[in-house]
């Protein structure tokens, strides 16, 4: 997307088709936006945005409504408080607020500059129905901390997206920037003030800031420098910590995408909260071309913030193939606050998501068992779904009921639709094209600077692949028919089973068979909401049973605590009797513990499979 623009031609082009838009002067076509983070009053800081000459009379500013990569309205001019427009002598003009995020200017021929302050999100998030997702919020702590998501921070006005911007931030000397944004080349080095310099309103919001402390380590991946940025409010990781799990993973994920190379620098911006007071709760990720703002809690353990971050930031890292690269004019031409969606979200979230789990298993990074863990939770995680809703309308309505309820099934649902499309074009191909493949072509004739029409992709990608694509696009994804996976598993040898897996009695892993009712004498009762192991069963116990005694004990939860630990020391043979409380009346049990195993599903391998079926699997998985 970012390319040079003859800026005023574009406007004179604005102005000829009676727009109606005002008309920046020549001389001053650059917008310049002041951002101060050293006078902050009341967890706000100041901007200015100075846009030059107008010479019609109303000017439209605009601050964002929805963002490029969130899928939800989220009005950032609720955050922005006392808006101004000042004319030349520093006087006020009439400004009317049109709607959260609008403001009319009268005069606009005197307008010299707007001038307004900027609350934060993060440490409101509790409070507000519908916050905004975190990666894509904005972060004010003094002498910390500031997550610049700009389009939070810098508006636009209308007509003049195309206008390159001078960003300008007054800053704390001893907190660094991380960004993509490049740094102006004729500013003069000073420690208190930042330069930047953007083509245009798009390459403002498409390259986030996070300032802090010096906490940075980066990287070279096949000709791709990776910086990662991290802030840990208590101190408790350095980037260090997570250099070598994220040069392994992103060095990976280069040689999976082979020679699909659209940037030479990506920045990860790693924000962990602190869940002790009110910050930023809304965990994961936001892409952008050449960089991605991750949130998360700083109170996980290095193994879970490592796994974490592999599976988050290889899903944000995928998006530079869709949709920074591959996508739709909806997309290219983005409307901040009117946006029209496009209809391939199946793609841009769906590949991306389906790419981040598929990588690992082609690399070695996760078994094939571990991968047929995560698509078999995907099929079970959209069951929470709408089922029969057509993917693609679902993607176009996304913004409005009752579609957007059902946004989250992109990674599930979307994930899977790419993985049967996978299949069919190994199948078709003797394993030598895939969605991969598929992917790469559409790069070659599209690309980050040529978008595709919205409703010829469909018939691009029939085109270059077979008529069962067709049929299953048809069918499934513009269609509302629901996809049976074991047709597709059978074609790579697998098939979904019932399997039994050992637990403990009391406890499946970390997850508890019990309950405790703190507010009725701390009785501990069996869940509900809970398949039983063989334990439970064999035993006739049931969901909402009160513990009232295990053998002879009378049962509360500091009771309980010692028997659970001798469960450890149980044999198949050891004889149990209990006595519970169901529906109000006691009900006495025994008998022997056996080996607790609980019956789950999974996706395993068929027996006596051909060799051809054996090889395009392999392709599937391996290559």
């Amino acid at each position: 997307m970012k390319k040079n623009v003859l800026f005023i031609a574009a406007a004179l082009i604005l102005n000829a088709c009676g727009a109606g838009k005002a008309l920046m002067s020549v001389e001053k076509s650059t917008i310049v936006a002041s951002i101060d983070l050293i006078n902050v009053v009341e967890d706000r800081v100041q901007v200015d945005l100075n846009p030059g000459a107008f010479t019609t009379s109303t000017v439209i500013f605009r601050i964002p409504k929805t963002v490029p990569g969130t899928y939800s309205s989220d009005n950032y001019g609720k955050y922005i408080q006392d808006f101004k427009a000042l004319d030349y002598k520093g006087a006020e003009l009439k400004a009317t607020k049109l709607d959260d995020n609008s403001w009319s200017i009268a005069n606009g021929v005197n307008l010299d500059k707007v001038q307004y302050w900027v609350n934060d999100t993060y440490d409101t998030e509790n409070e507000v129905e519908d916050a905004v997702f975190s990666p894509a919020g904005t972060n004010i702590a003094v002498g910390s901390n500031f997550m610049l998501n700009l389009h939070g921070f810098v508006g636009y006005f209308d007509g003049f997206k195309e206008v390159p911007y001078s960003i300008l931030i007054n800053k704390p000397a001893d907190l660094i920037a991380t960004t993509t944004l490049s740094i102006e080349p004729n500013r003069k080095p000073d420690s208190l003030w930042d330069g930047f310099l953007a083509k245009r309103y798009f390459d403002v919001i498409d390259n986030p800031i996070m300032y802090a402390k010096p906490n940075t380590e980066s990287f070279e991946i096949n000709g791709i420098t990776v910086t990662l940025s991290l802030f840990s409010p208590n101190n408790v990781y350095k980037a260090a910590d997570l250099k070598e799990r994220m040069k392994s993973m992103m060095g990976a994920q280069k040689k999976f995408l082979g020679e699909v190379d659209s940037t030479k620098e990506y920045n990860i911006l790693l924000y962990l909260s602190d869940v002790n007071i009110p910050d930023a709760n809304g965990y994961g990720a936001l892409e952008h071309h050449t960089s991605t703002v991750v949130v998360l809690p700083e109170a996980m353990d290095i193994g879970r913030l490592e796994q974490s971050m592999v599976d988050v930031v290889s899903h944000e890292f995928f998006h530079i193939v869709t949709p920074l690269s591959v996508h739709s004019k909806e997309i290219q031409y983005f409307d901040f606050n009117d946006p029209k969606m496009s209809q391939h979200l199946w793609m841009y979230e769906g590949t991306t998501e389906y790419f981040a789990n598929l990588f690992q298993v082609q690399q070695g990074l996760i078994s094939e068992d571990d991968f047929y863990v995560r698509m078999l939770g995907k099929i079970n995680n959209a069951e929470f779904y709408d089922d029969n809703m057509s993917f693609t309308e679902m993607s176009k309505n996304i913004l409005e009921q009752p579609y957007e309820p059902n946004y989250a099934n992109v990674y599930e649902k979307g994930a899977l639709i790419n993985m049967c499309l996978d299949i069919i074009l190994r199948e078709k191909s003797n394993g030598e094209k895939s969605m991969l493949w598929l992917m790469k072509e559409l790069s070659m004739k599209y690309g980050t600077d040529v978008p595709f029409e919205d409703d010829a992709l469909f018939g691009e990608i029939v085109s270059i692949t077979y008529p069962e694509v067709d049929v299953f696009l048809k069918q499934h994804v513009i269609g509302d028919t629901p996809i049976d996976y074991e047709v597709y598993f059978e074609k790579v040898g697998l098939a979904t089973n019932d399997v039994q897996e050992s637990t403990g009695y009391f406890f499946d892993g970390q997850i508890p068979y019990m309950d405790v009712d703190v507010q009725n004498d701390s009785v501990v009762f069996i869940r509900e909401n809970i398949e039983l192991n063989s334990f439970f069963e064999d035993l006739k116990l049931q969901g909402g049973d009160i513990f009232k005694t295990i053998n002879g004990q009378d049962i509360n939860l500091e009771t309980l605590r010692p028997i659970i630990g001798e469960s450890f020391a149980w044999t198949p043979e050891t004889e149990i009797s209990m006595t519970v409380v169901r529906d109000g009346e006691i009900v006495a049990v025994e008998g022997v513990v056996g080996q607790p195993v609980k019956k789950v599903k999974k996706i395993v391998p068929l027996q006596e499979l051909s060799q051809k079926t054996i090889d395009l699997r392999n392709a599937w998985l391996k290559n």
